[in-house]
């Protein structure tokens, strides 16, 4: 590995993001409420770090390998994280100790939405600002925003883009170049988040609001500028009807919607399997849930109990995780089909968390085919994938993958009752943590105030090894990686 290639390029990265607290310097000022020097530092702390990092090593011009990706996305995002909590622990509003801060800056960046603060409608309108931003920047991944200017650099991106991108299926690119396909990745996000933003206003949200909510709602964060999250607004049904729109769009893969602006057509969109398993499994379920509503009288007419269950369905499936009601007392088996509809996510290749729909599909045709394998033993049976053979290759990674995240769910999980939590909460935190959902349930179905340090530690690391698909994280963990 080039540690000098490394430490340039995270120090570099780290200067880009010192720039990510100056929109909330200028909230603060515009607003005057008082949390301006919290950013302040925080920039020139950042600021300096990176710099301490470049300097000895700015004349180095190497082209990164596969391992130095691996280990500045691992770097950049722990390194992040902690840098990323400097304004919640500087702001005397909040009076957060490092855990706390730590955990929401992290729940920010991995787009995962919990939360530890209580009382937002009283905050420093900059640091709510800062919350959402967080999110927004960590939706597409800002590995990924780097890469697009890492020419500027002089350094490569493939190996960073590779390391980052989300999903089993990592290798196809939208344009030739790299930096171009990043490019394309962040147009449409833009566009998308910016048609969020009107369709919230026009909603009635103030445009404060709107934006907050815009950069929430693209990342599939959850993150809200109200304690009652989306429960908070008047027109709550336009509102909500507005947040499942982008919720679903902001779940599938972006190369297809890259692909159907570019074609002028939403032909892409059917002809992917993911995205057909995906519109069915959230029509199937969100269906369910709003009969089971209406079946237990939860709302006075059936379009409340509809809209409600379509809403908490994408939302917590999404891995958005806003809340409109409190869906942890709603009926029978329905708070935990929620959370298994929020272990499952989105497509790969979008804002979300959870195992994605891709490797359920995969993973269902693998037991078809052990089965059809048990009736023809010497048939050569080809799992294919929209009529094209996926390698086999693929699938081993899919297993692989399915049974690493089994195992560190289930040590996240031990170690949390270990701590004393019972098995409810222990297991949705760690679900609504490791998939990047954000409400649970038991003690973690508002918030995540009432853990214990040792807790929120142990969620932190969950959040980001959800984030990384967790074999990012725990390949610079094997004695392989070191070798020569």
């Amino acid at each position: 590995m080039q540690i000098s290639a490394v430490q340039r390029i995270l120090g570099l990265l780290l200067m880009v993001f010192s720039t990510t607290m100056l929109p909330p310097i200028l909230v603060s000022l515009w607003y005057a409420d008082g949390a301006t020097d919290a950013f302040v530092h925080a920039f020139g702390l950042t600021l300096i770090t990176g710099l301490a990092f470049w300097l000895p090593v700015a004349r180095t011009r190497r082209e990164m390998r596969i391992r130095d990706g691996f280990m500045v996305v691992v770097l950049f995002w722990s390194v992040l994280g902690v840098f990323g909590a400097l304004p919640f622990v500087e702001d005397s509003t909040l009076q957060m100790d490092l855990a706390d801060a730590v955990f929401e800056s992290i729940s920010g960046l991995t787009t995962t939405g919990a939360t530890v603060i209580v009382g937002l409608d009283h905050l420093p309108e900059s640091i709510l600002y800062y919350r959402q931003q967080l999110q927004w920047f960590g939706g597409m991944g800002i590995i990924v925003l780097a890469v697009a200017v890492l020419p500027m650099l002089g350094v490569g991106g493939m190996q960073l883009y590779r390391a980052e991108t989300p999903g089993p299926i990592k290798d196809s690119k939208l344009t030739p170049r790299i930096t171009e396909t990043a490019k394309a990745l962040w147009y449409v996000y833009l566009t998308l988040t910016l048609a969020c933003a009107l369709g919230y206003w026009a909603a009635g949200m103030s445009l404060f609001d709107a934006i907050g909510h815009s950069f929430a709602t693209l990342s599939l964060g959850g993150f809200s500028t109200h304690d009652a999250s989306m429960g908070y607004f008047d027109d709550k049904p336009a509102v909500e009807v507005v947040a499942i729109v982008f919720m679903l769009l902001s779940g599938v893969n972006f190369a297809l919607h890259f692909s159907a602006w570019r074609r002028r057509s939403v032909g892409s969109y059917f002809e992917d399997s993911e995205f057909k398993a995906y519109l069915f499994l959230y029509l199937a379920v969100g269906g369910l849930t709003s009969l089971l509503l209406y079946v237990y009288h939860i709302y006075p007419n059936a379009q409340g109990d509809l809209l409600e269950g379509f809403f908490q369905v994408v939302s917590i499936g999404t891995t958005a995780g806003f809340t409109s009601a409190a869906f942890d007392t709603w009926p029978t088996f329905v708070p935990v089909l929620l959370l298994f509809m929020g272990i499952l996510g989105g497509c790969a290749g979008s804002t979300g968390g959870g195992i994605k729909v891709i490797r359920l599909v995969l993973l269902l045709k693998q037991g078809l085919r052990e089965v059809d394998r048990l009736i023809h033993p010497n048939a050569v049976i080809t799992i294919k994938l929209g009529g094209k053979p996926v390698p086999n290759r693929v699938v081993d990674s899919v297993w692989g993958f399915f049974a690493t995240y089994v195992g560190v769910f289930t040590l996240f999980m031990l170690i949390l009752m270990a701590d004393g939590l019972d098995q409810v909460t222990a297991f949705s935190a760690v679900a609504a943590c490791i998939n990047n959902i954000g409400p649970g349930l038991g003690q973690v179905a508002a918030n995540f105030s009432s853990l214990s340090d040792l807790d929120l530690w142990i969620l932190s690391l969950a959040m980001l090894m959800g984030r990384l698909e967790i074999f990012t994280l725990l390949v610079i963990l094997s004695p392989a990686f070191w070798r020569r």
